[in-house]
């Protein structure tokens, strides 16, 4: 998962609205979201190498999203999994603080993300790589990519500033689903530096990234109801 917007407690029925892009490599098998055979109360994607998934909720309206950390210089080959990060809260029946605080104490071993966790009550942020620790959300209109929550690269203003106008217009769902399909690029002034060649950052600079072997796969739109019902909305490119 590689962009991420959401509103957090500014709609009356509807404490969670988000949309979310994710990005990979085209040869990584998944599954599109449904109910998991071995775990029936989530409803999530599935990525069939690491067995975890980007962004999942349950039917309690519990949820997480997760997006790795970009940084050319952070190589752990025998790292686990961190699809397992969601797929375990999901699994559980922790409350979202305590999952975090027992997250923290291992984090380390796994390379850089960024993870969400909550339910319609209490949403958290926790990143492994800085010393944030974990963040309890205020209301208000957040993006994340593969950087520190709301770190203003182009592709997180842009898409913040278009799901703002959405969100005040009451758009529908095909709204939304047209702001994750922006591929306008980012100019060369204004790329991050992350670690990757300038070539990556451009590709990477857009909300909907295309190319012949990596790009945006998934594309999604989540809800969490004031009832702690949930609905989740998904398109697969590839």
């Amino acid at each position: 998962m590689c962009l991420i917007v959401f509103a957090w407690k500014l709609l009356p029925d509807c404490p969670l609205l988000l949309a979310a892009n994710r990005d990979e490599f085209f040869a990584r098998p998944a599954e599109a979201a449904q109910w998991w055979q071995d775990q029936p109360h989530i409803y999530a994607g599935r990525d069939l190498q690491g067995g975890g998934t980007w962004l999942g909720m349950d039917k309690q309206g519990r949820f997480a999203a997760l997006t790795n950390i970009r940084n050319g210089a952070d190589k752990r080959p025998n790292a686990p999994s961190r699809g397992a990060l969601v797929a375990n809260y999901l699994r559980g029946q922790q409350d979202a603080l305590t999952y975090l605080k027992q997250l923290a104490e291992n984090a380390d071993q796994f390379q850089g993300f960024n993870l969400i966790v909550g339910d319609a009550e209490q949403l958290f942020c926790f990143s492994n790589a800085d010393d944030g620790g974990i963040q309890q959300l205020a209301p208000g209109i957040y993006g994340l990519s593969n950087g520190a929550l709301n770190t203003p690269w182009p592709k997180v203003v842009r898409a913040k500033a278009q799901f703002a106008s959405l969100l005040c217009q009451s758009a529908p769902d095909e709204a939304y689903f047209d702001m994750l399909s922006d591929t306008s690029p980012a100019s060369d002034c204004r790329l991050p530096k992350t670690g990757v060649s300038l070539e990556w950052e451009r590709l990477l600079s857009s909300i909907f990234i295309e190319s012949a072997d990596y790009g945006t796969r998934v594309s999604t739109l989540l809800r969490i109801n004031a009832n702690n019902s949930a609905q989740l909305v998904e398109r697969m490119i590839r």
